[in-house]
């Protein structure tokens, strides 16, 4: 019998992508507050008679060019870190593998991704890629050892579901937005070391809601790094549980994909291969940070993804599955 709190699966994933939006909206307000704030109380490029959002404006552009720059060269760079090589059709395991990719990709109406082997033993997988028509899909040695056929398909149909939501694109953006915060962070905190403070806003600017709005500034810029790194692993926390709702309506078995997830659970190696950089590309952590297990402030602060347990239990309530404790099949 199914519970009341059984998840659909299209519901869940319309409630991550309205969270996502929420998320990436307040970054853009965030970084406008510090920016205005950068051009009213430094730069003195605002005031009554005066609007040239300069801080502002550079911020963002860096940003830009730096996440440019990501989309460039960034995928080699994370293959060649790893040492990735391609799959080997005359391996029995490799070419089961590129089987299943290949019926997700038609599930997901997507084009066939590039399919690369990470020479490692600890089981994990992670897609990259800027768009779909160029996306690559990594597994490790050790996650082929380590699952059946029903449970890859989970975690294929996970990766594939990273790439149809474009969350690889999405997760650059947000590097960008946060290299903003940390650029308008730091030259706001060196031009008042160096250079003093301004008056922003003329007489109206020494006024006491000026004076509230520099106190809140000095604070946002205080807090500047840890809100832009909280609101991004928000953003990157919410789209793994996207991506296993969207892996179940692609394989329709749930368990698999909740199957896969508890081997590597309590696979406690870490994925030697795959560096901090691209930690948050997999579907668990490779590093094995305690702070993945957790949930609240600290762990949006820190941690790259959700914890295992939380995303099997998901994954068992779209299946109707659970019941008094003990899992069972639902009636047809």
């Amino acid at each position: 019998m199914a519970t009341s709190t059984a998840s659909n699966i299209y519901d869940q994933q319309a409630r991550n992508r309205r969270l996502t939006i929420v998320v990436i909206a307040s970054f853009i307000l965030f970084l406008t507050f510090l920016g205005f704030g950068l051009d009213a109380f430094v730069l003195g490029t605002i005031g009554e008679d005066l609007f040239v959002p300069i801080g502002t404006f550079a911020g963002v552009v860096v940003g830009c060019v730096s996440a440019f720059a990501s989309a460039r060269g960034g995928v080699e760079t994370i293959l060649s870190s790893t040492g990735a090589t391609p799959v080997d059709p005359n391996n029995p395991a490799h070419r089961q593998l590129l089987n299943v990719v290949d019926e997700m990709r038609i599930a997901s109406g997507l084009p066939m991704p590039r399919v690369v082997i990470v020479p490692d033993a600890d089981p994990n997988a992670f897609a990259t890629g800027m768009h779909p028509e160029k996306s690559v899909v990594a597994v490790t040695e050790g996650l082929l050892t380590t699952l059946n056929r029903e449970e890859l398909q989970g975690v294929v149909a996970h990766e594939m579901s990273h790439i149809r939501n474009f969350d690889i694109r999405l997760m650059t953006v947000v590097a960008a937005l946060v290299g903003s915060v940390l650029i308008i962070s730091d030259t706001a905190t060196r031009s008042m070391r160096f250079g003093g403070v301004r008056s922003g806003g003329g007489k109206k600017g020494r006024g006491g809601g000026g004076g509230i709005l520099f106190v809140v500034w000095i604070v946002a810029i205080i807090l500047a790094p840890l809100v832009g790194r909280m609101l991004a692993m928000m953003v990157s926390r919410r789209r793994e549980y996207l991506a296993d709702a969207s892996a179940a309506e692609l394989t329709r078995n749930p368990l698999g994909l909740a199957s896969a997830l508890a081997k590597l659970e309590h696979a406690v190696e870490p994925t030697q291969t795959i560096r901090k950089g691209s930690a948050h590309l997999c579907i668990v952590d490779p590093l094995g940070r305690k702070v993945n297990a957790r949930e609240g402030m600290s762990a949006d602060l820190f941690g790259t993804h959700p914890p295992i347990e939380r995303r099997i239990a998901e994954l068992k309530a779209m299946a109707y599955l659970y019941e008094g404790g003990k899992v069972e099949r639902s009636p047809a």
